[in-house]
């Protein structure tokens, strides 16, 4: 019997249109810019199989012995949850965090829609049987997952009042008894290239009369007429050069709807602008899949915590008082990370309309705020701590099998490290700060979970001002 990561890239050559500078990609699993990234994946999906390790990513599904991601767990208890966060924290572990968008943000929105189907079902009449079946298809099929919400940047300054933006903006071009046919384009996409299918819906409240562009669709990656338009693969074929770049790239792209037909049953909500943003914001399955991004990150931040410190130990300067400023502030990012992780499952609760036991949404929505400005400030800790020396090492590491080899030795040797350890970890450390992997997850890590003006002024719009407030004016009353 094939092993899931198998069929997983299997799966993929079904005839998907997967654009590369000027070429489509014909055998994804083979190509160089995805290769490394695939087996990445393949090896996550393995673990589901294996006996001893399976529990920790996955729960078992009827009595037939099969297991499926957590994602898909509905959460009804603190202990669901915390197989939930269990799952999450295993995957980011294994890829240091750097993968973000390893389908279990995706899956565990369709899980918060399954576990909320009777509440979402007076949305539309035909919405909680279409959820249901979905639901059940991506957990017993294992697929991969992920979204596709923003418009294309053409011009900002402009709204679908313009047509010559609502042309573009994807678009119903007509129903037919089959399903609806899509024009249009949509970003950013990360994971496309390998994706089953993609989550797509309006970012933006939309008005009423633009109707044709309010839906909420599940798009196959395969449909005829959809165009994956990748951007330039940042993968690295020699993992001893480029350790990160080489197995963890995950491509991003633009989806050009030519077009596509979506089968109703796949057609969540249509020409319904109030449900479609009802079904966006809605608060379990946004809580559940908000959760998943902050284990994640946390993993992130004491992968590059770790780095930076090896880094210092290597060059012998982490007894110095600033130096030891800098990589005590790396500790504070983590603990502060964790303790709004664990704040937010031990003030988890049951939602009182569909029994789903959620984490408390203030602590994830304040760890997604501040981590978009920890993540640039950790990255420039350790560029101030490796200094010159990222850009001072051999091009290669095969360099040390040459003729340089016994200069290199002594040249750049550390404190405790060899000459070839240390340069494999400072060019670890570059694959972080200035490879464009590294480049992409610094904007990634700003901008994932939407515009962080934004993200922090609806925080002071939904707070409790008055229990802030409250006291201040009863302090002044009895100072009368």
């Amino acid at each position: 019997m094939t092993s899931r990561g198998t069929r997983f890239m299997e799966s993929l050559n079904d005839g998907r249109n997967v654009w590369l500078e000027q070429e489509r990609v014909t055998d994804l699993p083979r190509h160089p810019a995805f290769a490394g990234t695939l087996a990445t994946i393949g090896r996550l999906f393995d673990l589901l199989d294996d006996t001893q390790r399976r529990d920790q990513v996955g729960y078992a599904v009827g009595d037939g012995g099969k297991y499926a991601h957590s994602a898909f767990l509905v959460p009804y208890s603190a202990e669901d949850l915390a197989k939930r966060s269990r799952a999450f924290d295993c995957w980011a572990k294994e890829t240091n965090g750097v993968m973000s968008r390893l389908s279990d943000y995706a899956r565990s929105l369709v899980t918060g829609w399954y576990g909320s189907r009777k509440q979402l079902g007076k949305l539309d009449s035909g919405l909680e049987a279409k959820i249901s079946a979905y639901y059940e298809e991506a957990r017993d099929n294992d697929y991969f997952l992920t979204t596709s919400l923003l418009d294309p940047q053409i011009d900002r300054s402009k709204g679908l009042d313009d047509k010559r933006i609502a042309d573009r903006y994807l678009h119903v071009v007509r129903e037919t008894k089959e399903g609806v046919v899509l024009s249009g384009a949509k970003m950013i996409a990360t994971g496309a290239p390998y994706t089953h299918d993609f989550l797509v819906f309006s970012f933006n409240k939309l008005d009423a009369r633009h109707s044709k562009h309010a839906h909420a669709l599940i798009v196959p990656a395969g449909s005829k007429g959809l165009h994956i338009v990748c951007r330039e693969s940042f993968a690295e074929q020699n993992a001893q050069d480029y350790p990160l770049s080489s197995r963890y790239d995950e491509m991003d792209a633009v989806l050009l709807f030519d077009e596509v037909l979506v089968p109703w049953e796949r057609v969540l909500l249509n020409g319904d602008a109030e449900a479609v943003w009802k079904l966006r914001s809605h608060v379990p399955s946004n809580t559940l899949a908000f959760h998943q991004t902050v284990v994640r990150f946390a993993a992130k931040l004491e992968f590059v915590a770790g780095v930076t410190f090896a880094v210092a130990d290597a060059i012998g300067v982490n007894g110095f008082l600033h130096v030891q400023e800098k990589l005590g502030e790396l500790v504070t990012q983590i603990d502060t990370m964790k303790a709004l992780l664990i704040a937010s499952e031990a003030q988890a609760k049951p939602d009182p309309t569909t029994g789903l036991w959620l984490p408390e949404s203030t602590f994830i929505d304040t760890a997604r705020s501040i981590g978009t400005k920890l993540y640039p400030r950790a990255i420039e800790i350790l560029q101030q701590i490796g200094g010159g020396g990222f850009v001072q090492t051999p091009a290669r590491m095969s360099q040390f099998e040459g003729p340089l080899n016994e200069l290199l030795n002594r040249y750049f040797d550390g404190v405790s490290l060899g000459a070839e350890q240390k340069v494999r970890l400072f060019k670890l450390a570059w694959d972080l700060i200035g490879s464009p992997l590294g480049s992409r997850h610094e904007l990634y890590e700003r901008f994932y979970a939407g515009d962080p003006v934004r993200s922090y002024a609806n925080q002071y719009i939904s707070s409790d001002k008055a229990a802030l407030i409250d006291p201040v004016w009863k302090l002044l009353r009895q100072s009368r």
